[in-house]
């Protein structure tokens, strides 16, 4: 059966970098070339550099739904994929774009390109599958999802923005909705990886992983492979307030969120 991935395993000792536990301790975000960590809510680049390197081989297709401020893209670029990710707001993808453009260190024959649109929608889908008929390919060979956690930050005042869906009922179901519009895209044996954190509102832990995790599994042809654990440091609504948060978990009864989710899921 062919690798999905250009690892050696001959010499799989050279690969001690790439993390194997389900459990990732990243201390400091990688903020080398032109990645930053000033948009809110993006995730580290960490994130997308071992997906890649494990699930892609150089000159395949990634595809980010949730592209944000660009992170995806700036790794694909790096290490040699193709990169397409989907943006809805367009200052946010003007910054996706000049950052993908600043990254030096690319292969001049990776393309990158950022699409202006939702994602749950069929338009969306079809410019993909446009980009996609111009290189004569049909699939991509990983897709990369970092929705919004629910109304956790209000990223616009748009309806159709998932941050702003009346209830997290609803915002289980449009996120569904972007995975049902692109998952056929997705080739055999290859991956999905949704990166997801929970909330807490009134009192209550809300458990978005774990309703993303099975919005999905209602899914045919999909199979779950991981629970990844990763911590968060550095979180901008805590950070210098940690005996503040402190006294507030002893005092409500609850533990403070220290980490989020990757979900791993291989297409049969």
């Amino acid at each position: 059966m062919p690798s999905i991935n250009d690892l050696d395993l001959k010499n799989w000792k050279q690969y001690q970098d790439i993390i194997t536990d389900s459990l990732w301790v990243i201390d400091e975000r990688d903020k080398s070339g032109a990645h930053k960590g000033d948009y809110h809510g993006n995730f580290i680049p960490q994130i997308p550099n071992q997906l890649m390197r494990r699930f892609t081989k150089k000159n395949d297709w990634v595809l980010d739904t949730f592209l944000g401020s660009g992170t995806t893209l700036i790794e694909s670029r790096r290490l040699g994929r193709n990169g397409i990710g989907i943006e809805l707001l367009p200052e946010v993808a003007e910054i996706a774009s000049q950052r993908a453009k600043q990254e030096s260190l690319f292969d001049t024959k990776v393309f990158t390109e950022i699409l202006i649109g939702d994602s749950t929608k069929k338009q969306a889908r079809q410019k993909v599958d446009e980009i996609l008929k111009n290189h004569k390919r049909k699939n991509v060979q990983l897709i990369i999802m970092h929705p919004p956690y629910d109304d956790i930050i209000k990223f616009s005042n748009r309806p159709e923005d998932l941050s702003n869906a009346k209830t997290t009922k609803n915002f289980v179901k449009l996120f569904g909705d972007v995975v049902s519009n692109f998952i056929d895209l997705l080739e055999r044996r290859h991956y999905l990886a949704v990166v997801i954190g929970d909330k807490y509102t009134n009192s209550e832990w809300v458990p978005l992983g774990f309703y993303l995790m099975q919005e999905i599994l209602n899914r045919d042809g999909l199979i779950l492979k991981s629970i990844l654990v990763k911590n968060m440091t550095n979180n901008r609504a805590k950070i210098n307030q940690g005996n503040l948060w402190h006294y507030r978990a002893l005092n409500g009864g609850f533990y403070i969120f220290k980490h989020e989710y990757i979900l791993l899921f291989q297409k049969k």
